[in-house]
């Protein structure tokens, strides 16, 4: 056997190689733009479109272009571009404008921007709601601005200052006033306002009783109360006319709230003496008060939609069209346009160039999200035809995925589209996303929207007698009359979704 002391082992080289084939998107800002665009809100939109009008010389309104080449001279100047001597004092001509303008075409040709941008994916969002972005940059800003200019504490304080009172009488008039919340009640005892301002006035607790008193009488009717009962009996006090319907309502307020509260009717005729037409009157007298005065000087937080939809019926057909006031019509400024010389790469050419480019992919981005948004609006309308003929009653089961496959997208697509979409019908202005809803089977085998059953409990509550109320189990039967099945605990989630109170809240005697 042969010796291995002086063998050399040879290793045989190899190449280990795995190719794994991936396909992977790229997340363009161009892209990100177009995505972010589409899931905007029209106020959200504009203000983009504004910022991008003045950020960006070539980008400019059909309805406001410039033809003053002046103007744009000198908006270039602002811009940076201070070598314009390399441009001709002609360039504004036909000549070089038209020439210009089909080297730009060439340039920025279909090969660059595509016709339809790759919207429908399958990405999970990279955006935060519109309404959350920024928030705590500005919402003191916004809060400013759009605050109610008067409080409830300044209209007070305003009337108070207006009435001849004592320098004693005006600072405990203050704590009081200082002592009433939003809604007009007042917060603190009488107790503890004296305990507050003892030690540096010389007071009694009548005498703050007496400036509560005279707060009461401010406007609004019914303010620095401690409770209720206080409340509607002061607004009961200043009604001119003391007629019998006052006077009754004033009775039953002081003596017993409490079963009025509880609809206990029979209590109250029993122990008044009162036969049940004097006693609805006053009921009726007493459902004008107002339990929270103050809450009507409190700053309302209203908010403006503007439709991006609009729908109307022609010719017995349904015609969904975009509102052409929420989008502005932009195009490209040819005069700059023309500037922009291919092959140089000057600072000022390559600035043309950039925004050229910006303005191009920002008109393409708004092309394509107001196709996908017709396109989305068109198909839920032709989904839910019954509800815009029949209302509600006829609206149908409808999710993301069926809008998503009759339009060829992806859910997530149309769940942008149809975020902060509002339509404009002949029933109302509707979010798109309002047309969505979950099913309920029926007896017969097929399925009913859960809108739908919003709707069906809602008009029979509107027509139960005040006097003897559904329940909620009256209600499933009487929609199982009708051939859908539902379960008592889903009548009550639908009713307290709709604020309906329970059976026992809802009798009345009027």
């Amino acid at each position: 056997m042969p010796s291995q002391a002086g063998q050399k082992t040879f290793m045989k080289p190899t190449l280990d190689i795995n190719l794994n084939l991936n396909q992977q998107l790229t997340m363009t800002p161009q892209l990100q733009q177009a995505i972010r665009l589409l899931q905007l809100s029209t106020l959200d939109l504009q203000q983009e479109i504004q910022q991008a009008l003045d950020s960006n010389p070539l980008l400019e309104q059909e309805d406001a272009a410039l033809d003053n080449t002046e103007a744009q001279d000198e908006e270039l100047m602002d811009n940076g571009l201070t070598d314009l001597n390399a441009i001709t004092p002609e360039h504004n001509s036909h000549h070089n404008e038209e020439t210009g303008t089909k080297e730009l075409q060439d340039e920025w040709s279909a090969d660059t921007i595509p016709d339809e941008l790759p919207l429908d994916s399958v990405w999970d969002d990279i955006y935060q709601s519109p309404a959350s972005l920024n928030s705590d940059e500005s919402s003191d800003e916004l809060a400013a601005r759009t605050g109610a200019s008067e409080t409830l504490r300044d209209q007070l304080e305003w009337q108070l200052n207006l009435t001849q009172l004592s320098d004693t009488d005006r600072l405990i008039g203050i704590a009081i006033i200082e002592s009433i919340d939003d809604n007009g009640y007042l917060t603190a005892p009488i107790e503890e306002i004296y305990n507050d301002l003892s030690d540096e006035l010389d007071i009694t607790q009548g005498e703050i009783e007496a400036v509560l008193s005279l707060i009461q009488q401010f406007e609004p009717v019914g303010v620095g109360c401690r409770d209720l009962r206080e409340c509607l009996l002061i607004q009961l006090q200043q009604l001119p006319n003391k007629t019998d319907d006052v006077v009754n309502a004033y009775q039953i307020i002081d003596r017993f709230i409490n079963q009025l509260g509880n609809h206990d009717y029979n209590t109250i005729m029993r122990r008044m003496r009162l036969k049940e037409e004097p006693l609805r009157n006053a009921i009726s007298l007493i459902q004008t008060l107002t339990p929270h005065p103050g809450a009507q000087l409190q700053a309302s937080d209203t908010k403006y939609v503007t439709p991006d939809v609009l729908v109307s019926k022609k010719n017995g057909r349904w015609l969904v069209e975009l509102n052409p006031e929420v989008t502005p019509k932009l195009r490209v400024n040819n005069g700059y346009a023309a500037m922009v010389r291919r092959a140089d790469n000057s600072p000022d050419n390559n600035y043309l160039k950039s925004h050229l480019y910006e303005a191009r992919w920002l008109i393409k981005s708004l092309q394509s999200r107001n196709e996908t948004l017709l396109k989305v609006a068109t198909k839920i309308v032709e989904m839910q035809r019954g509800f815009f003929d029949y209302g509600e009653e006829a609206m149908k089961p409808l999710i993301l995925r069926d809008i998503a496959e009759a339009v060829e997208m992806h859910e997530s697509t149309i769940s942008r589209v149809t975020t902060q979409k509002y339509m404009l019908t002949s029933r109302g202005i509707f979010e798109l996303k309002y047309f969505f809803s979950s099913h309920v089977s029926t007896t017969s085998g097929g399925e009913c929207s859960s809108t739908a059953i919003r709707a069906l409990i809602k008009k029979l509550v509107s027509m139960e007698s005040p006097r003897k109320p559904l329940s909620d189990s009256k209600i499933a039967v009487l929609l199982e009359d009708q051939g859908i099945k539902v379960a008592r605990r889903t009548i009550a989630k639908y009713r307290e979704g709709l604020h309906i109170p329970p059976s026992n809240e809802r009798k009345r005697l009027v």
